[in-house]
């Protein structure tokens, strides 16, 4: 055991000796700050979903990186139907762009303490699947583009509430819409589902979402994909990239084994299980403020804002009534009607923990367990990421890898997307 924690120090101590050399910008200063993120959607007949951003973007630094020109945002997919900027700021947009991006131009160079007020909308479609969840309903699944090194003070999503049935987490109604707001830490995803009956729009059968694949389609157009042009005649560049390589798969290596022989130490299986939660929540069937009846999928009254929550209690699945066959099949997010009991409903929160496996003694004690796992959407650093069909991409200005942090001399985003594009036509 004493030749274990040697080792794990020694991999700490060559951790913390390489980490800054590999993460330059970590010590950075922050370029920009987002003020403010609203999105209203609205859901079409077609069941396309209208999506109007309204973001503004304060530039904090205009001498690391220059002025901002243009910025990027993660959008749904590579189904994006229309798109146009609604502000004066926004003097061009391009969607799709590079897979699922909008790529917003804007009319001139922000300097820092300058804040460019960008609007745009776009209509995107493959948003929904119909009986996803629930026989009978189709859910929308929407994660809104997020942002890897940018801080979101105040971020506000409505979604209009025609026809909804349920949504998932619980959010208050304002004027017509379902309304979540937060702040959003760097990087920081926020994920909401909103079901409708499947006859409350024109919903397709075909159109499927891909909760966790990946979304290259549209690659080919992202400004700087030239094939290998740029580093196919420079070898000393490329012998350059792939030593760089080698150095961070060592380092990569060394981590991982340092990894693996904490959790061997803590006791931990690498693994991980679901934890579900389930509340049984009853509504009033009118509103005790005014009077108003409770529309579907409400949680507030639309007209006085009084709540039409009577009583929410956590149960065990043992709790659910034997009759309730549908309800104890129920392991995803969500929010779910009782058949046998009116205006009442289960409330289900899934998060993925840790699995210990307990030898009843380790150096950091045993039996011990984490939680607070969270699900997501495949996703890379900066503003370069990858995208669900359901969820939007990271957004910011151009990638890390685009600026060449390593000093490898290779251009490694246009390598990707090459081996990217070999792989879709096998």
């Amino acid at each position: 055991m004493k030749k274990r924690f040697i080792i794990l120090a020694l991999v700490l101590v060559l951790m913390l000796a390489v980490a800054p050399a590999l993460t330059p910008g970590a010590q950075a200063k922050d370029l920009d700050e987002i003020l403010d993120y609203e999105i209203t959607a609205e859901v079409n007949d077609d069941a396309t979903v209208t999506l109007s951003y309204h973001i503004d973007w304060m530039v904090l630094d205009s001498t690391s990186e220059g002025p901002l020109s243009w910025v990027q945002i993660g959008i749904p997919n590579s189904h994006c139907l229309s798109c146009r900027g609604t502000s004066s700021a926004a003097a061009e947009i391009t969607a799709p762009y590079g897979g699922s991006y909008a790529r917003i131009d804007l009319d001139r160079d922000y300097e820092a303490g300058e804040t460019a007020v960008i609007e745009f909308e776009i209509v995107q479609d493959y948003m929904y699947q119909v009986d996803l969840m629930a026989e009978g309903e189709t859910a929308y699944v929407f994660t809104p583009g997020w942002f890897d090194d940018i801080r979101v003070d105040d971020f506000t999503l409505r979604w209009k509430t025609d026809n909804v049935t349920s949504q998932t987490p619980e959010c208050i109604m304002d004027g017509g819409y379902l309304t979540w707001n937060r702040t959003l830490e760097k990087g920081e995803q926020f994920t909401v589902t909103v079901t409708y009956p499947n006859d409350a729009y024109a919903f397709d059968l075909s159109k499927t979402i891909d909760l966790g694949g990946d979304d290259y389609s549209d690659y080919e157009d992202w400004d700087g994909y030239d094939g290998y042009s740029g580093y196919s005649n420079n070898i000393g560049s490329a012998v350059g990239g792939v030593f760089g390589f080698a150095f961070i798969i060592i380092i990569i290596t060394i981590i991982s084994m340092g990894s693996k022989l904490f959790s061997r130490s803590a006791n931990f299986s690498g693994s991980s299980g679901k934890k579900i939660t389930r509340t049984r929540v009853e509504y009033y069937p009118v509103c005790q403020g005014c009077g108003s009846p409770r529309p579907d999928g409400a949680n507030n009254c639309t007209y006085c804002g009084r709540s039409f929550i009577k009583s929410e209690e956590v149960i065990e699945e043992k709790d659910i009534p034997k009759e309730e066959k549908d309800l104890r099949r129920q392991t995803s997010d969500g929010l779910y009607r009782y058949s046998t009991v009116p205006n009442t409903f289960m409330r289900v929160h899934v998060v993925n923990v840790p699995v210990v496996h307990s030898t009843g003694r380790s150096a950091f004690g045993g039996g011990s367990s984490r939680g607070g796992g969270h699900s997501s959407c495949a996703h890379s650093s900066c503003a370069c990421a990858c995208a669900c069909a359901c969820a939007c991409a990271g957004g910011g200005r151009a990638g890390c890898t685009a600026k060449d942090f390593y000093n490898t001399g290779l251009k490694l985003k246009q390598l990707e997307m090459k081996c990217l594009k070999k792989k879709t036509r096998k």
